[in-house]
C-alpha cells in the first residue's frame, strides 16, 4: 500500500512538473513575441517624434525585461522525465523487516506490502525430502528459492512443545493424567494452543503420540504418593514434605517439578518412625545438672 502510494505521488508530482514546465514556455514564447513587437513598432515610430519614439522604446525595454524574468522562471523548472521509472526496491529491502515486525502492522498492511514486492510464486513439493520448495519471483526479475519441512499427517502450527512430551512420557508410566496436567501446569509448560493442561488434553496426546496410560500404583503397593505415605503414618501431609525436605526420607522424582514418589518399604525405617513418634511429643533432654529457672519453695 505504502509503495503503491509513493509511486502514485511520484507520477502526479511529475505531471505537475511538466505541466508548470509548459506553462512557463508558452509564457517566454509570448514575452518572445511581445518584445519583438515592441522593436518593430520602436523601428517604424518617426525619429522625429520624440515624444511617440520614448514611449515606444520604454515599452519595448519592458518586453525586454519580461523575456528575462520568463526566462530565469523557465530554468527553475526542472525537466520532466519522459518515461515513469519503476522504483528501486533495494533500499526498501533493507528496511522490510523492520516495516514487516513494525507495532501496528496489520495482517492487511502485510498482504498489500507483499502484493506491491511480489509478482508470484511458484510452489512445488519434493517428497523424497520432505520440503515444500516455493520460488518467490520479485519486482524486478530477482528470484528467491525457500525450501520448508513439509508437514505430517496431524502435523500443524500448534504443536505441544518437545519438552512437554518428554515429561508426560516419563510420568505417563508412574503417574494419572491429573497429575501430569498439574506437574506441567508448574512447570510453566502450555499446551500446543497456549492453554493450561487438564487430564483430557493429556489423554488426547498421548492418544495422538502412542504414549501407554497409568498403571495405578495401589495394584503392587510398591510406590505411595505423599498423601497415601501420609495416610499410611497417621501423619499430615506437610510432616511427610518436610521429611522428604529434611533427607530423612527418601523420595523420587520423575522430572524436576513432577510429584514425589516414596517407597513403601521406606516407611518401615526405624529413623522414620522415630521421627514421627518425636512429633507427638516435645524433643527435650533431662539433665540432673540443670539449674531450674524458677525456686521450689
Amino acid at each position: 500500500m505504502a509503495v503503491d502510494a509513493a509511486r502514485h505521488a511520484e507520477v502526479t508530482f511529475m505531471q505537475a512538473q511538466a505541466e508548470q514546465r509548459r506553462i512557463r514556455e508558452l509564457e517566454l514564447q509570448q514575452a518572445r513575441y511581445d518584445a519583438s513587437l515592441a522593436e518593430r513598432r520602436y523601428a517604424a515610430c518617426d525619429p522625429d517624434n520624440r515624444l511617440i519614439a520614448a514611449q515606444l522604446e520604454k515599452a519595448w525595454e519592458v518586453a525586454l525585461q519580461r523575456v528575462q524574468a520568463c526566462e530565469e522562471q523557465l530554468a527553475a523548472v526542472p525537466l520532466a522525465q519522459a518515461k515513469v521509472v519503476e522504483p528501486d526496491f533495494n533500499g526498501l529491502s533493507e528496511d522490510l523487516a523492520a516495516a514487516w515486525y513494525a507495532p501496528g502492522v496489520t495482517t492487511r498492511a502485510r498482504q498489500q506490502l507483499l502484493r506491491a514486492l511480489v509478482n508470484d510464486i511458484v510452489v512445488d513439493v519434493d517428497d523424497a525430502a520432505r520440503e515444500v520448495i516455493m520460488v518467490i519471483h520479485w519486482r524486478g526479475g530477482q528470484h528467491s528459492e525457500v525450501r520448508v519441512v513439509k508437514p505430517r499427517s496431524g502435523e500443524h502450527g500448534c504443536r505441544t512443545s518437545d519438552e512437554a512430551v518428554a515429561v508426560i512420557k516419563s510420568m505417563a508410566g508412574r503417574w494419572s493424567d491429573e497429575h501430569i496436567a498439574a506437574s506441567l501446569n508448574r512447570m510453566g509448560m502450555p499446551t500446543g494452543q497456549g492453554k493450561t493442561w487438564t487430564a483430557h488434553r493429556v489423554a488426547s496426546l498421548r492418544r495422538v503420540r502412542g504414549i501407554h496410560a497409568y498403571r495405578p500404583a495401589e495394584k503392587d503397593g510398591q510406590w505411595l504418593t505423599m498423601s497415601q505415605a501420609a495416610t499410611q503414618l497417621g501423619v499430615t501431609y506437610h510432616r511427610i514434605r518436610g521429611l522428604i525436605k529434611q533427607g530423612r526420607l527418601r523420595a523420587e522424582q520423575v522430572v524436576p517439578g513432577a510429584p514425589h514418589q516414596i517407597r513403601a518399604v521406606d516407611l518401615g525405617n526405624q529413623k522414620i518412625l522415630d521421627a514421627i513418634a518425636r512429633t507427638q511429643r516435645p524433643c527435650r533432654i533431662d539433665d540432673d545438672k540443670q539449674i531450674s529457672m524458677f525456686s521450689s519453695t
